[in-house]
């Protein structure tokens, strides 16, 4: 137990750690909601992540949420905020965005979140950037591109915006919201103010997800439904959530989006080990020219 307890320590210090985890586990989520939009509608999967992650998290947050309680009252404003920018609006659009286009269109247009987050720190907060973090954010798109594109750059000519592309551009504007208002925050335990925000992506998105099955949509409880919903709760959710969190506080809103540039790398290397497609020279070139935009970025002011 002290050798996990250390290990813990350590990586809760860790926040480029934190943060390739995190993406590790979004990313994850992209293929599940993927691969199961015909067994998951949209909506429910998404009320059925955050009922499971709350379920999850609210044993560990009844105790830090009941001495944090007269904070939580008189912050509600900006956790309403958080919980309906980074937990209900941003995960539904995503959704119902993977529902309607393309892998190749989703995983560029969230390739957008990065300098939404430069504009909107600078529209909210007054933040500027250097040059230098400009480059390193050139560089990691290009990466973006280059793995998108698979390495055929008019590829990017033939490429069709449709109401799904709309959808996954709009939550990666949520998500830009959210990066730069989290450390805005009230000073709360980690899980009080996760769980609040979850509770708050529950009754948003629950009386939607009623609505889609009144409708006539239904779920297919396959042994891949039951195993998405369960990886959805924990993973991308619960402890993609505390890691973030925890990474923006240690190393700021600008340079944690920048990791979201990795999520197509990531997607592709793991549909190489899920699926067994093959591994291309793009992704290699990719790889390097993303992670080269990264560190960049997180070494430069």
């Amino acid at each position: 137990m002290k050798h996990i307890a250390a290990l813990g320590a350590y990586v809760w210090r860790q926040p480029y750690l934190l943060l390739g985890l995190t993406i590790l586990f979004w990313s994850g989520n992209s293929i599940i909601g993927r691969a199961v939009r015909d067994d998951i509608p949209p909506l429910t999967l998404a009320a059925l992540r955050w009922i499971g992650a709350t379920a999850i998290l609210l044993p560990f947050a009844v105790g830090p949420g009941r001495r944090d309680w007269p904070v939580l009252r008189d912050h509600w404003q900006i956790i309403l905020v958080l919980g309906l920018s980074g937990v209900a609006a941003f995960n539904t659009l995503l959704y119902l965005g993977l529902g309607r286009t393309t892998a190749s269109n989703a995983l560029l247009i969230q390739a957008s979140t990065p300098p939404f987050i430069l504009l909107i720190a600078w529209m909210l907060e007054g933040q500027r950037t250097s040059v230098a973090r400009l480059v390193g954010t050139a560089l990691s798109m290009a990466g973006v591109m280059i793995v998108v594109t698979q390495g055929q750059v008019e590829t990017l000519l033939h490429l069709r915006l449709n109401v799904g592309d709309i959808f996954v551009l709009i939550a990666s504007v949520l998500w830009a919201v959210y990066t730069v208002l989290l450390p805005r925050r009230p000073d709360l335990h980690p899980l009080s103010f996760l769980c609040a925000t979850f509770v708050v992506g529950v009754a948003v998105v629950t009386p939607l997800a009623a609505w889609e099955l009144s409708h006539g949509a239904r779920i297919v409880w396959t042994p891949m439904a039951i195993g998405a919903a369960f990886y959805v709760a924990l993973f991308p959710s619960v402890i993609a959530y505390v890691f973030y969190t925890r990474g923006v506080s240690l190393v700021g809103g600008a340079v944690a989006g920048q990791f979201i540039n990795a999520m197509p790398l990531v997607g592709a290397l793991l549909a190489v080990l899920a699926l067994g497609e093959p591994l291309a020279a793009y992704h290699l070139v990719g790889m390097a020219t993303i992670l080269l935009g990264i560190i960049w970025f997180t070494r430069t002011q």
